[in-house]
C-alpha cells in the first residue's frame, strides 16, 4: 500500500472501503473482531500453558504515570477515606474494636494500560458498524459498544511480536518515529518461530516504554514514538486477529505519517475493522 502523504482523507477512504468488517457479524454486533476468538479457540490456547505462572502486563496506576494532561487527561488521583491511623485511634465509631480502611481512585480511564473499546473512535460521524456516532456515545457513556461486552471475551492464545529486538538496533528498541510494517511484523513473527492468526491476541513490543523508564516520562504521553505503520491495515484485517496491544502510548508511529493528521490508522481500525487496540502495555513484565 503506498502513501500520498498529503491527502490522509483519501488513504483513510480507501483502507476504510477496503477492510471493513460492517455488517460481518450482524447489525447488531457489540464485538467486532473478538468474533474470531470463539470457544475453540480459546481451548487452543489454553492448552498451550506449561508452567500456569501468571504476571500482568499494566503499568502502575499511581501519580507518577505519563499523563500531563492533554484532553483533560491526569494520572490517577489515590485518596485514603479510612486508615489504619483512624482504627487505631478509635474515631471511626465501629463498635468491639472493628475498624478498616476504604479508599477512592479518580482517574480518566485513559491514564494507564488500556483497551481502545469500539466506542473510542469515529469516522465523519459512524461508529463502529455503521452506527452514528451519537447514538452510540452520549454524556452518559457508550450505550451500546461499551468495553463491558468484550471482557468475558478476552483470553485467548497471546503472540509477542518483539519488533524492538529483532529489528531495532542494540538494546532491543525502535527509534522515534519508525513505522512498524507488515514486512517487520512479518519477519519478527519468522524470527521467533510463531505465526500470526485468526483469533490470536497480538502484542507489539517497540522498546518504547522501556526507553521510557530508563530516561524518564519526557513526551511518552503523545509524542514522538515507534508504532504500526498505517499501511498496515491490511494485515490487520487479513490476519483476522482479535485483537493487538503495544508498549507505546498511541499503536501507531508518531509523528503520524500523513500531513496534518492525527491518529489516521484508529479511524480505519476501530470503527471500520472492529479491532480491539491495547495501548500503554508493559510488555517488559
Amino acid at each position: 500500500m503506498s502513501l500520498d502523504r498529503q491527502d490522509p482523507e483519501g488513504a483513510i477512504a480507501e483502507a476504510a472501503e477496503a477492510y471493513s468488517n460492517w455488517g460481518r457479524w450482524g447489525e447488531d454486533d457489540v464485538l467486532g473482531t473478538l468474533n474470531f476468538l470463539d470457544e475453540a479457540k480459546r481451548r487452543e490456547g489454553a492448552a498451550l500453558v506449561r508452567r500456569g505462572v501468571s504476571f500482568s502486563l499494566a503499568q502502575s496506576f499511581d501519580m507518577n504515570g505519563p499523563q500531563k494532561g492533554w484532553r483533560r487527561r491526569t494520572n490517577p488521583v489515590h485518596t485514603m477515606l479510612d486508615t489504619g491511623t483512624d482504627a487505631a485511634l478509635g474515631n471511626q465509631g465501629f463498635p468491639h474494636g472493628i475498624g478498616g480502611a476504604d479508599d477512592v481512585i479518580a482517574m480518566p480511564l485513559q491514564c494507564s494500560t488500556q483497551w481502545d473499546g469500539l466506542g473510542h473512535i469515529f469516522d465523519h460521524g459512524r461508529a463502529w458498524n455503521g452506527r452514528a456516532a451519537e447514538k452510540v456515545v452520549t454524556s452518559d457513556g457508550d450505550l451500546v459498544t461499551g468495553i463491558e461486552h468484550m471482557a468475558p471475551y478476552v483470553a485467548g492464545r497471546g503472540v509477542l511480536l518483539d519488533v524492538g529486538q529483532v529489528v531495532g538496533t542494540g538494546g532491543g528498541e525502535l527509534p522515534d518515529g519508525f513505522p512498524v510494517t507488515e514486512e517487520h511484523l512479518t519477519a519478527t513473527a519468522r524470527a521467533h518461530g510463531v505465526s500470526v492468526g485468526r483469533g490470536d491476541l497480538v502484542l507489539v513490543r517497540t522498546g518504547r516504554l522501556a526507553r521510557a523508564r530508563r530516561e524518564g516520562w519526557g513526551d511518552y504521553a503523545g509524542g514522538p514514538a515507534p508504532g504500526l505503520s498505517f499501511t498496515t491495515a491490511g494485515w490487520l484485517h487479513r490476519t483476522e486477529i482479535a485483537a493487538i496491544a503495544t508498549d507505546t502510548w498511541g499503536f501507531e508511529v508518531r509523528p503520524n505519517e500523513f500531513a496534518h493528521a492525527f491518529q489516521p490508522l484508529h479511524q480505519v481500525a476501530i470503527p471500520h475493522i472492529g479491532l480491539l487496540i491495547g495501548e500503554m502495555w508493559d510488555l517488559d513484565a
